[in-house]
């Protein structure tokens, strides 16, 4: 589960910047500012995560951590140098019978929304969280009017599996926490392999 995987480099023919490479890499710990900063404006200026604070960058790195000791993919959107995005997937729940089945995490800078760094990180994701035996990845979005994210999944194969009206507060106002899932491998179909 440790292998890390070489870097794929796409080219996003699906936008309006087709020549752009973007290069989807496991994160090192000299991007842990630019992933921080990313996250940050996402928690004081959107509803895609429900948290209040940012939190620091020791927090951002004790995070980062906790997926890695647990053997799943922590990446990185670089274009031109510069860190763009990140998606990584960790357990959805730690008790046993939860063990294949995996939760996203994705942010994109502001400024390189609509590029398709998103959609070419997220698909990275899906392919290494299979090849790791996985059987499931749920996407848990904060805020039902987030449609960039459900957009997002929804592209990359995930459907809809329901919603928590008002399961948040945050500026001043309740959020709805949307459910989406993707089966990986055989999904559902076959046992899994212990």
């Amino acid at each position: 589960m440790t292998n890390p995987s070489p870097p794929a480099t796409l080219t996003a023919s699906d936008t309006a910047t087709a020549s752009t490479q973007i290069l989807v890499r496991d994160s090192r710990d000299e991007d842990l500012p630019a992933i921080q900063a990313i996250y940050r404006h996402h928690v004081l200026h959107g509803t895609g995560s429900f948290e209040l604070e940012p939190p620091d960058l020791a927090e951002m790195t004790r995070r980062r951590a906790d997926v890695l000791r647990n053997g799943f993919p922590y990446l990185v959107a670089q274009v031109d140098d510069q860190v763009l995005g990140y998606a990584y997937a960790n357990f959805f729940r730690t008790r046993p019978a939860y063990r294949f089945t995996l939760e996203n995490s994705i942010y994109i800078e502001r400024t390189a929304v609509g590029r398709g760094i998103g959609r070419t990180l997220l698909r990275e994701l899906l392919a290494r969280c299979e090849a790791l035996g996985c059987r499931q990845m749920l996407a848990v979005i904060g805020d039902s009017a987030n449609v960039a994210s459900i957009g997002l999944h929804a592209a990359c194969g995930f459907r809809f599996a329901g919603v928590m009206r008002a399961s948040g507060w945050k500026f001043d106002r309740w959020l709805d926490t949307v459910f989406m899932q993707r089966e990986l491998g055989p999904g559902f179909s076959q046992p899994p392999v212990a």
